[in-house]
């Protein structure tokens, strides 16, 4: 990769930007989202406000979505996740079959990489199409469950992580290195005397204190406002597990500048 080459990425499901920031923190440069959400759009406006921004997925393509060289996203959950236990219908269902259109701006704009966030389900509700699909257009992929508790939230959250590039030859992977050994990674905040150990301690004890768990927002007395909140946090992708994954892309084109010409 040259130097003087600030890798970019386009932000597809955007949400209130959890990858958008920890990639800019590893160094990429974004230069378009992609989010359909009312209060999230609102959210990316505020804290990326010279970058153009685009309603529906469905309306994008190479008309209008500028090439870059990561495409990013985590597009929706809902059919694949395992607390959809009666209808699961992965990739076919109404929400989370967006994965097509995912995929559909990958053939279009093909980019030297590609990064998909999703739940761990995905391995057993999807999966195997998924990586059938990359693979009909030659893009090797790679993929590992990461934790947010990996970067010290106080929960696991593990959530699949897929790197996809177009195949030359083979080559060491992308996703490599212990994740529990980047201390220099931007930390979450903990109080200088609190433990991880400690604060799970805390909001168990919050939560039995409401009567419900106090993050769902969903007891009475709390705002929509504070709902929306709530909903955004907990669609986001961690910052810091997207800065991880934007640095191992980041040297990785460091070592093969030919992953740039697609």
């Amino acid at each position: 990769m040259n130097e003087q080459h600030r890798l970019t990425f386009g932000s597809l499901f955007a949400g209130i930007g959890g990858f958008d920031l920890g990639l800019e923190r590893a160094g990429l440069t974004c230069l378009w989202q992609v989010e359909i959400d009312e209060y999230a759009t609102a959210i990316l406006a505020e804290h990326w406000p010279h970058v153009p921004r685009f309603r529906d997925i469905r309306d994008c393509g190479a008309h209008n979505l500028t090439p870059v060289d990561l495409l990013v996203g985590g597009f929706p959950c809902q059919d694949i996740s395992i607390s959809n236990a009666y209808h699961p219908q992965g990739l076919d269902g109404p929400r989370s079959g967006l994965w097509h259109e995912f995929f559909r701006l990958i053939c279009t704009l093909r980019p030297a990489y590609v990064l998909v966030e999703n739940v761990a389900a995905l391995l057993i509700r999807g999966m195997g199409r998924l990586l059938g699909q990359l693979a009909s257009i030659r893009y090797d992929a790679e993929w590992d469950v990461l934790p947010a508790c990996a970067v010290g939230a106080p929960h696991q959250r593990k959530r699949l992580f897929l790197v996809a590039y177009p195949h030359t030859e083979r080559r060491a992977a992308v996703l490599r290195g212990d994740l529990s050994l980047r201390t220099d990674l931007y930390p979450l905040w903990l109080p200088p005397s609190e433990t991880v150990d400690d604060v799970w301690h805390r909001l168990a004890r919050l939560e039995e204190r409401l009567g419900e768990p106090s993050v769902r927002g969903s007891y009475d007395g709390v705002s929509r406002h504070l709902e929306r909140q709530l909903g955004g946090y907990g669609n986001a992708v961690v910052p810091q597990l997207a800065e991880y994954l934007g640095r191992c892309i980041m040297t990785d084109a460091a070592r093969n500048p030919a992953r740039e010409e697609v």
